[in-house]
């Protein structure tokens, strides 16, 4: 069979585009509603470039990622691939980049900016870095730097020292007085 190469490459990228943007949303979806992950994916950018030497595959221009109640937002998404063209890391720049995603049925959106999110498949932690905010049901955190860790369900906020007492640059947490309860010491 003779297949035109000028005809073949498309495809092979639209193929590799494509997967690469389920891999994309799969890390994304690792803690979603499990409704989430039923259905479609939809994905829109001005640009997108997939490097097959490289592994590395870039979406720029008001990148949009939706997949059920999960939405991400960014200037571009670059995500790269290891030797066994595995999701290694995926990165989002935006002014803010920033997502929402459904995560239990009984709580409100989980929504959070900043203007870099990395994920790393690898090590399964997220960071969030340069004006970091993560907020749901009106409990919220903002720092510097925020890593959450998708294996141990920890997070770690990082803020800049302040000499002033003010919370400039601080690691600010809100908890809304009906979860204060759940917290030791807290009293009825």
């Amino acid at each position: 069979m003779n297949v035109n190469p000028k005809l073949a490459t498309p495809r092979t990228f639209l193929k590799k585009a494509a997967l690469v943007g389920l891999a994309v949303l799969s890390s994304a979806t690792a803690w979603a509603l499990p409704s989430d992950r039923n259905q479609p994916i939809t994905l829109v950018a001005d640009r997108a470039t997939f490097n097959e030497r490289t592994g590395i595959t870039t979406y720029t221009g008001n990148v949009i990622i939706e997949q059920g109640t999960m939405r991400l937002q960014a200037n571009s998404i670059v995500a790269n691939l290891n030797s066994k063209k595995e999701i290694s890391t995926i990165t989002a720049n935006g002014s803010p980049a920033q997502f929402q995603q459904k995560t239990d049925p009984n709580k409100g959106l989980a929504k959070g900016q900043a203007q870099k999110i990395v994920y790393n498949a690898e090590t399964g932690i997220i960071t969030l870095s340069g004006g970091a905010f993560l907020q749901q049901d009106g409990a919220s955190i903002r720092g510097n730097t925020l890593r959450y860790s998708m294996n141990k369900g920890d997070i770690e906020a990082i803020g800049t020292p302040n000499n002033t007492g003010s919370s400039s640059g601080r690691v600010q947490i809100v908890i809304p007085p009906s979860s204060s309860k759940s917290f030791p010491g807290a009293r009825d």
